[in-house]
């Protein structure tokens, strides 16, 4: 005999929670569904990398001159400062560009837990730049040696002070695209999150000399400020060493801003409605 419990209707089982491997790949999906992304990334990686070999072009060094290492040839400011700037940008678009669209809304309620959503956002944008940066870095190196070779000034990777340079130049991307996505997160729209970007990696450290400890220790603690520290192979002036950056620190500066950024976006996606 069927029992009345039998008959009665029953209620959908809920869907499991969404894991963070599915939150990745999601995001994943996102990110690499957008042609902008590869395009800029394409871009960037030519630029940055040519701007290396026209800056050993134009340097006067001969093959009478000893070989040594000239970060500023391998690793020109111009060029660093627009993988930063872009970075940065595509950073923060991960983020912006839900905002701006209003996905942000289908996330939240596909996934409560918001700061999940963030930190995979994070890991994801950490790992590709990660990449890129690895790459740009590497073909500047071999671009700038690849002149010198000419010249008979080529330096061997080994030289002292060029690991060193290389995965500081290679890691300032992903340092910068995550500060881009905490910037993202805090102020969620595209302008104003691309022009705070612009003035604190580019802008800010200028307004700062190494004439004053108080001075010098806010320029030091900027990331354009630590990767030009990390990339030279020469010791500062003895007379400036109060003043002067350290290669510690300049580490301990790459660290803490991506670390404080994708924090900050955390605690305030969890306390914000969207």
């Amino acid at each position: 005999m069927t029992s009345l419990d039998s008959l009665s209707p029953r209620a959908p089982a809920a869907d499991p929670p969404a894991r963070f491997g599915d939150l990745l790949a999601s995001e994943w999906i996102k990110t690499r569904s957008l042609r902008s992304t590869w395009w800029t990334t394409a871009l960037t990686v030519v630029f940055v990398t040519g701007s290396s070999a026209v800056a050993t072009l134009a340097d006067d060094t001969d093959s009478s001159a000893r070989a040594v290492f000239r970060p500023y040839m391998c690793y020109p400011p111009p060029g660093y400062w627009t993988l930063a700037i872009v970075a940065a940008a595509l950073g923060a678009l991960t983020v912006v560009s839900e905002y701006g669209t209003g996905l942000v809304r289908v996330t939240t309620v596909a996934v409560p837990a918001r700061g999940s959503v963030v930190l995979a956002k994070a890991a994801v944008v950490a790992v590709l730049w990660t990449v890129v940066g690895a790459v740009i870095s590497a073909g500047s190196f071999a671009a700038s040696q690849a002149v010198l070779h000419g010249r008979h000034a080529a330096v061997p990777l080994a030289d002292p002070g060029v690991p060193r340079a290389v995965v500081a130049s290679a890691l300032l991307a992903p340092v910068c695209a995550l500060v881009g996505l905490g910037f993202g997160v805090l102020l969620r729209y595209a302008a104003a999150t691309m022009v705070t970007s612009v003035f604190t990696l580019l802008m800010l450290p200028p307004m700062f000399s190494e004439g004053e400890p108080w001075s010098a220790g806010v320029n030091h603690a900027m990331v354009l400020s630590a990767w030009k520290r990390l990339i030279q192979n020469w010791q500062p002036d003895p007379g400036s060493l109060g003043y002067s950056a350290t290669v510690p620190g300049s580490w301990a500066v790459y660290a803490l801003w991506p670390l404080v950024a994708v924090a900050l976006a955390v605690v305030v996606v969890r306390r914000r409605d969207v």
